[in-house]
């Protein structure tokens, strides 16, 4: 073989799909192998023109157009293009353009279709285009986990069974009993629409103990006295795993399942608990019964445990993130509890928020506590700050306790700044949307982010509300956060290598948080107060996003499949760690990946760089977005 074929041959021995071929069917398209150099904006391949090669990038750029001229997709070294015109009527159907000046392999027709057909696993790598090798990737992830995509009226086995709040607590037993259910759905007549009837509460076995034997209270009791009102429900079309993150948020074993406003039946612990990780379900469970800091700082094995055996499961990382925030927040919760009983009742009504990614449900266990404190607006600082700030103290240093770190930035209700009355929060708030400073900016990328986990859970609501509807249509505030979301970029050369740092106890790594996650989490931010959106986690903003239709054609499902891989490969990062004894930290060795994860990480950066381009043209000042 001639030296440049020697040269062809090592580059297909280190890229898929060659690198599994056999030696002697790399030589033989190695000597087949036509180079070509092509400079930027030149154009490689037009739409109808006759396929004849199959085109490997050897070095540079090239981005693929679809017919109407929109960007399909961008292509670096490695990558591959033109196989659906060889595969499907022997016509180019997407054109082809250098983006910097390229060096292309170029596989005559007949070689490339005698791989196809001989090599299966090779067939099965090209037979899609490049730009969705990332979807395929998310999807084959999203298809092993067929348990957690089922909806919740798979798990009911038999239709809910129903008594008036006017019956007494003997008759709600008997009925129990004669029916063989261990729950019973409390309704009201509806004067509005009789046949439609109100659910008013959920009364259990467990209810019948605590609140009618133990207390020694009749039997005649009105089963409303001893129901539990105000009750959590879920849609008969949510996802299983929804109906077992609202038990985990709750604290609550029964779920009554709603379809058009109707009582359908009722979920039990007992029937959701197959469909996930016992653990994060027990150690929930650990949680609300530890006694002390103490008990609640044991625990901390169990909620790394808990994450290893989510990772094994192949869980997702909207499943990871989502369950490890509902740890978090039972942390907190019963922390506030712990607090509440060695200082006393609060003075005034408080809420206690959670912020960045505990509200955003994408938590992951190297992690920092992000909180403030609402207090009502009678609150007076010197009759009743004494109080908060102990409160807050307490929970702080048990989150610390509990693998939480201290936030370095101070974003904690330890600090005065962060514990105001609601009036002063809603103040705040408009004056950073009204009146942006670099200072305000920094806050309300964590600050807009938030949720409440204790108290007045409302007033995080009501604070949301705000948000949304002063940010939406407020292009210059929107221009200001746009700009900040592009001060961390994907780390990325101009040659679409990985540009690696020092992170102090690493070389030659990236920091996948800062350069991956969390400009994605800024970048969904900005484009969901542009729309107004009421949703907090970035996937589910993303949904939002995607129907508003403010992004270029398949542009939303590119930035979901690149959250969902980027934070996978950060939580995998994280719990090898554990499971090797180590810390874990954000920092990953890119050189320590396997080729396809490294191949599929870089276009997961570039469809983040991708973004950022759009986002910064999107919003600027003036424009109307």
């Amino acid at each position: 073989m001639q030296v440049e074929q020697l040269e062809i041959l090592d580059f297909l021995r280190a890229h898929p799909p060659f690198d599994e071929l056999p030696e002697e069917v790399l030589q033989r398209v190695a000597t087949a192998v036509d180079v070509r150099y092509y400079k930027a904006g030149e154009q490689i391949v037009e739409f109808g023109q006759p396929a004849e090669y199959w085109h490997v990038v050897r070095s540079g750029a090239v981005e693929v157009f679809r017919r109407n001229g929109t960007l399909y997709n961008r292509l670096t070294a490695g990558g591959y293009f033109g196989e659906f015109g060889l595969l499907r009527h022997g016509r180019v159907r997407f054109p082809v353009q250098a983006l910097e000046d390229t060096l292309l392999y170029l596989i005559p027709q007949p070689v490339f279709l005698e791989l196809f057909e001989n090599n299966e696993a090779f067939a099965d790598q090209v037979e899609i285009e490049d730009r969705t090798r990332l979807r395929q990737v998310m999807s084959r992830r999203e298809d092993a986990n067929d348990l957690m995509s089922a909806t919740v009226d798979t798990l009911v086995g038999r239709p809910a069974v129903t008594l008036g709040s006017g019956a007494s607590a003997r008759e709600a037993a008997q009925r129990m009993t004669e029916e063989g259910v261990s729950s019973l759905l409390i309704v009201d007549d509806n004067p509005h629409v009789p046949e439609l009837p109100l659910l008013s509460g959920i009364l259990t076995d467990r209810d019948l103990r605590t609140r009618l034997l133990a207390p020694g209270l009749g039997y005649d009791i009105p089963v409303a006295d001893i129901m539990t009102a105000d009750v959590v429900t879920v849609a008969h079309n949510q996802l299983v795993f929804e109906a077992m993150l609202a038990m985990l948020r709750h604290n609550v074993h029964h779920l009554p399942v709603m379809k058009n406003q109707r009582p359908l039946g009722i979920i039990a612990l007992s029937d959701i608990i197959r469909y996930e990780s016992r653990n994060s379900l027990f150690v929930v469970g650990s949680i609300f019964r530890a006694q002390s800091v103490d008990e609640l700082a044991a625990l901390v094995p169990d909620v790394r445990a808990c994450f290893v055996r989510m990772l094994g499961e192949d869980a997702s990382s909207h499943m990871v993130g989502s369950a490890m925030a509902a740890i978090g927040r039972s942390f907190k919760q019963r922390l506030l509890e712990l607090a509440e009983a060695e200082l006393g009742a609060p003075p005034v009504p408080y809420c206690f928020l959670a912020l960045g990614s505990m509200a955003r449900q994408e938590q992951l266990i190297v992690t920092d506590q992000d909180n403030a404190l609402v207090l009502d607006n009678r609150f007076d600082p010197v009759r009743h700050d004494v109080y908060f700030k102990a409160l807050a103290a307490f929970v702080s240093d048990g989150l610390a306790r509990c693998g939480y770190s201290y936030c370095s930035g101070g974003v904690m209700a330890t600090n005065e700044k962060w514990r105001q009355p609601l009036r002063v929060w809603e103040r705040t708030f408009t004056d950073w949307i009204e009146r942006p400073t670099p200072e305000s900016l920094l806050n309300a990328g964590i600050f807009f982010d938030l949720d409440g986990v204790w108290g007045r859970v409302e007033w995080a609501a009501q604070l949301r509300e705000l948000v949304a509807r002063k940010a939406k249509g407020n292009s210059r505030f929107l221009a200001c956060m746009a700009r900040n979301a592009l001060l961390r970029t994907p780390p990325l050369g101009f040659f679409k290598d990985f540009v690696v740092e020092s992170d102090g106890r690493h070389t030659r790594v990236i920091n996948i948080k800062r350069r991956g996650t969390a400009p994605l989490a800024d970048l969904i931010r900005v484009h969901a107060l542009a729309i107004g959106s009421a949703s907090i986690n970035s996937f589910e903003r993303l949904k939002d996003i995607i129907d508003a239709a403010i992004l270029p054609l398949g542009r939303g499902q590119d930035l979901y499949d690149a959250l969902e891989f980027i934070s996978m490969v950060r939580a995998r990062h994280q719990a090898e760690s554990l499971a090797a004894g180590e810390e874990p930290d954000n920092s990953i060795d890119p050189e320590k990946l396997s080729e396809f994860e490294r191949k599929s990480l870089r276009d997961a950066f570039l469809i983040l760089g991708n973004a950022q381009k759009f986002l910064k043209y999107r919003y600027q000042p003036g424009r109307a977005n």
